[in-house]
């Protein structure tokens, strides 16, 4: 789960590095979101040297020095052939991201009754769980440490950080539908009664409300603090997005293997 989650988030940071300026931004901002990326990739690394397969291992590697070398890169003056190692490094991730995912869901199969989405579907739907997941932590994250930059140069244009902001409403949107075909598939195979374990009970719920409404909400919220150029504030919501964010990611992860989320 650790490692799911860690490269969603990677994958996620490296790729919207693709919607800033590099002109407005500072570089430093682009560097410690490669060291970053470096430190979840190799935290995922980690977590599963030992029963992975040689091409996730390759992935990961690629990704591990990509994300080194772009640190690098955007450490120069110029920061020559950043934008390419940006998308490499993002090409990288989702690779070993997808590879784990597909793993996962062969291994994690089950033939002792429908308790997942169905099996042929099963994969390329893990995928586009793991897609929007990605999109989702990685504008959360990238806008509250884009809202910091704001405090140490306050004239720097809102463009960015506008930009972000609509991003992750639209990832969110995007999260709450793969989640909702995903829920509806499990209740399309369920009994209402199933509805009395513990996990549809308590962390499904938890899991819609922090996950889904409170991002929103706080979401629109930022909007509003940053067109009056409050970015102070709008940097502390954006705070609160994250921890949401997190949490309801992590929930999703532990609800993926019963087949109510992706």
């Amino acid at each position: 789960m650790l490692a799911v989650f860690a490269l969603r988030l990677a994958a996620g940071m490296i790729g919207c590095l693709l919607l800033l300026p590099a002109a407005v931004i500072n570089p430093r901002f682009f560097r410690t979101h490669f060291l970053t990326a470096l430190a979840l990739a190799g935290v995922s690394l980690a977590c599963i040297r030992d029963r992975a397969e040689w091409p996730l291992l390759i992935w990961l590697s690629a990704a591990l020095v990509l994300a080194f070398v772009g640190s690098l890169v955007w450490g120069f003056e110029g920061a020559p052939g950043g934008r390419t190692f940006i998308v490499l490094t993002t090409l990288a991730l989702a690779g070993s991201l997808g590879w784990l995912s597909m793993s996962n869901t062969r291994g994690g199969s089950r033939s002792d009754g429908p308790t997942t989405v169905a099996s042929a579907s099963a994969s390329y739907a893990s995928l586009l769980g793991d897609a929007t997941s990605a999109a989702l932590l990685g504008s959360a994250v990238t806008a509250m440490l884009l809202g910091h930059s704001y405090l140490i140069a306050p004239t720097m244009s809102l463009t960015p950080l506008m930009r972000l902001l609509i991003v992750l409403a639209v990832a969110t949107v995007a999260r709450l539908a793969v989640d909702g075909y995903a829920l509806g598939c499990w209740t399309a195979l369920h009994s209402l009664v199933s509805l009395k374990s513990e996990d549809a009970v308590y962390l499904l719920p938890l899991r819609w409300l922090v996950g889904f409404a409170a991002p929103l909400g706080l979401d629109w919220m930022a909007w509003q603090t940053a067109r009056i150029r409050s970015t102070q504030s709008t940097t502390g919501i954006l705070y609160v997005v994250v921890i949401f964010c997190f949490l309801g990611e992590t929930i999703s992860l532990l609800l993926r293997g019963n087949g109510m989320t992706l």
